[in-house]
């Protein structure tokens, strides 16, 4: 992240409050109730549906009390292992695949009311934002967590960079005004709250599942369901939406057909642009298999790849790359997300045009198949749940086991 210097992202310390701006107790040695709220998710949705579901089962094992609250056809009310689940009815999002969203704020308010949390963590900073005033308003400390680079997204739906950056400046500002904490998960996704002065911005990686995503998991099977013996096998797992940019996917695998290498792609996920997307791989070895609800089923298809593609530019995290990295399969990323900051020596960075991700492809391609797995997997074991989830718990005061 140029110009960032590691001192103005902070981090939290037990008993301490990181600047006076912001409001958080020392921690507590009791069992807290953590209420969350998050848009954007749905039974389809890939990286943050997942990271919820890890953070929840985290925080549950460290003793506490997570609810989540996300909108849904109609209202429900169940307990997970990840915590207690309660749906509300809430409008689809158009055009948007699925998408739903909390927007009757009176309700919400009284349900959060009846809820009384300890603390509030929020995973949407468009249509929830006020949350963060009826979380001061009733005492309660708040932590937002930034899943997304509003000026990347605004610059994605064609917004001009200049008037892009002024506008996210504003959000975000009036989003740090209004939450005692911001968490990213990058550095990358943190700068945009540290260009504007944030003053409590807390930098906690998310994890990924080492032992369902693991080399061991490829599958001969599996990989002659798409590829031939000769061929190379490329997969793309995100939702086929236009700010993951799936088309770029599609346009390398052409690339490299023309070049002569001999590579077929699978498209994992689902999404609004998948009729559009089948018609542009008219012609081209390309198998779209959907979502995939088995999270070891889509791990034998990762492990089983010779690369996997993520061409999102403004990927914050990239939760299935780093899960392609478990699995001991490299990636080749968007240089313009976050995602080079999480792949490492694990994969390569290209700009974001057909001819320079065909040509990262052959570049791994190059590498012994041995090497490629290691480099990958080793890169992927420095994330771990354990560690995102006490990041996450400092970031809310709550004490964290050692």
């Amino acid at each position: 992240m140029t110009g960032v210097r590691p001192d103005h992202i902070t981090t939290l310390r037990r008993g301490r409050t990181a600047t006076t701006a912001t409001r958080v107790p020392d921690a507590p040695a009791r069992a807290l109730r953590i209420v969350r709220l998050a848009s954007f998710v749905t039974g389809t949705s890939g990286g943050l549906r997942t990271a919820l579901q890890q953070l929840g089962a985290g925080y549950r094992d460290a003793g506490h009390h997570p609810v989540l609250v996300v909108p849904g056809r109609r209202d429900d009310d169940e307990q997970h292992p990840w915590g207690r689940v309660v749906t509300l009815a809430g409008p689809p999002l158009p055009h948007s695949g699925g998408y739903r969203l909390l927007t009757a704020r009176r309700r919400l308010a009284r349900l959060l009311t009846s809820l009384a949390p300890d603390r509030l963590e929020v995973s949407d900073r468009s249509t929830l934002r006020w949350t963060g005033d009826w979380a001061r308003a009733n005492g309660v400390p708040s932590v937002m967590v930034s899943h997304e680079s509003l000026t990347g997204l605004l610059d994605a739906w064609g917004m001009p960079v200049t008037f892009a950056r002024r506008l996210a400046d504003r959000l975000n500002a009036d989003t740090a005004r209004r939450y005692d904490r911001i968490v990213c998960t990058t550095r990358w996704a943190a700068e945009e709250f540290v260009r504007i002065g944030a003053p409590h911005v807390d930098l906690v990686p998310l994890g990924v599942d080492l032992d369902t995503f693991h080399p061991r998991r490829a599958d001969p099977v599996v990989r002659e369901r798409y590829a031939g013996p000769a061929e190379v096998l490329l997969v793309h797992c995100a939702r086929l939406s236009v700010e993951k940019r799936p088309e770029l996917a599609v346009d390398a695998l052409a690339q490299l057909r023309r070049a002569g290498v001999p590579a077929v792609l699978v498209m994992v996920g689902d999404g609004p642009r998948r009729a559009a997307l089948r018609r542009r791989a008219a012609g081209l070895p390309v198998t779209f298999t959907g979502f995939l609800p088995d999270r070891r089923a889509l791990a034998a298809v990762l492990a089983s790849a010779d690369v996997v593609l993520a061409p999102g530019p403004v990927e914050t995290f990239g939760l299935a790359g780093l899960e392609a990295l478990a699995c001991g399969t490299p990636v080749v990323v968007n240089a313009a997300s976050a995602l080079p900051e999480v792949v490492g020596s694990g994969g390569l960075a290209a700009d974001g045009d057909p001819a320079a991700f065909a040509g990262a492809v052959r570049q791994l391609l190059e590498r012994p198949a041995v090497e490629r797995q290691s480099d990958a997997r080793r890169r992927a074991e420095q994330f771990g749940w354990q560690s995102a989830v006490a990041g996450f718990l400092r970031a809310h005061g709550a004490e964290v086991d050692h």
